[in-house]
């Protein structure tokens, strides 16, 4: 069969799949009274599915861009804003904001924790000439570490409403709080991805060589600086809103690598959709498994990340 048939019919497919995850949770709703406002089905679609299965697709497919950009920047396939510890210095700003009672200002706390940690790392590679993909990763571990005693120490310093608010924040959950957070996530994914667009090619002469693009005429300071910035922007304003989502960054990169076979100029808008489609169905498991209560989207995405993250380790030399 015809691999663009293929793609084809599984691109219709994932779109229907988004289509109806509005439509299946714990409760069933009668589809007729979606567009009775005076219903409780109108208000379980409206105000709750559609606004999950949006803010899951934008998300996802804001971690799956940036898993690609930090992948090709670092030249480390298990570089992700998970495992480099950006998603956990986000987390940080946003525990600092919630016990210090800045709310106002969380997505700013969580932009300067997501921006610090990818500055340490830059830092780190110019330091270290062999900064190899074992020291960025060994790196990224011990900064989680730090965030994470980081966390305990702002919990330690909590009253019970706060410590409640920063443990459930650390799950991750699609329940976004606004109208403005959702558009937020909205405008901030799209803006991501046409940056990613317009330097498409930079990214795919840094995948060949670095020495090759620099004599192509590509400021690699510049261009790699501009990414990384945009990047925890986004990252911050997607874990400020909807907490860390581990691991999407680094798996959809990687299926979308193996299906596609691709150069990465090739590949942004794929990862970028099906990045998105990743989410929502981790979102749609979340909302169905959990009995009387949704698990964290966290969760699921740790089990189905943790074990693809041992298989790159074990497959690295490949």
């Amino acid at each position: 069969m015809n691999s663009k048939y293929i793609k084809n019919i599984t691109l219709c497919i994932s779109i229907i799949i988004i289509f109806i995850s509005s439509f299946i949770g714990q409760v069933d709703i009668d589809i007729y009274n979606i567009f009775n406002s005076e219903s409780l089905d109108y208000a379980i679609f409206w105000e709750l599915r559609v606004p999950r299965v949006i803010a899951g697709f934008f998300v996802g497919a804001l971690l799956s861009i940036s898993g690609l950009v930090f992948q090709t920047i670092f030249r480390n396939a298990m570089s992700s804003p998970y495992t480099l510890g950006v998603a956990s210095g986000a987390s940080f700003g946003v525990g600092f904001a919630i016990v210090f009672e800045i709310m106002n200002f969380v997505w700013l706390f969580s932009f300067v924790g997501a921006v610090s940690t990818v500055i340490i790392h830059l830092f780190i590679m110019i330091k270290i000439r062999q900064y190899d993909r074992d020291s960025m990763l060994l790196v990224g571990i011990a900064l989680s570490f730090f965030y994470s005693a980081s966390l305990m120490i702002l919990l330690f310093l909590s009253d019970q409403k706060q410590s409640y608010m920063i443990m459930r924040f650390t799950m991750g959950s699609l329940d976004i709080a606004s109208l403005n957070e959702l558009i937020s996530i909205i405008i901030i994914s799209i803006f991501i991805l046409l940056v990613v667009l317009f330097y498409k090619y930079e990214l795919k002469l840094l995948l060949t060589n670095e020495e090759y693009a620099y004599l192509k005429g590509v400021n690699i300071k510049r261009v790699s600086y501009t990414l990384l910035a945009v990047l925890s922007l986004g990252i911050g304003i997607a874990v400020a809103s909807t907490g860390p989502i581990g691991f999407v960054g680094l798996i959809v990169p990687h299926i979308i690598k193996t299906i596609y076979k691709q150069s990465a100029d090739k590949l942004i808008i794929p990862i970028f959709f099906y990045g998105g489609l990743f989410l929502v169905v981790c979102d749609l498991i979340a909302r169905t498994v959990g009995g009387s209560s949704d698990i964290p989207i966290g969760v699921v995405t740790s089990f189905l990340g943790g074990g693809v993250f041992i298989y790159l380790i074990l497959n690295r030399k490949k």
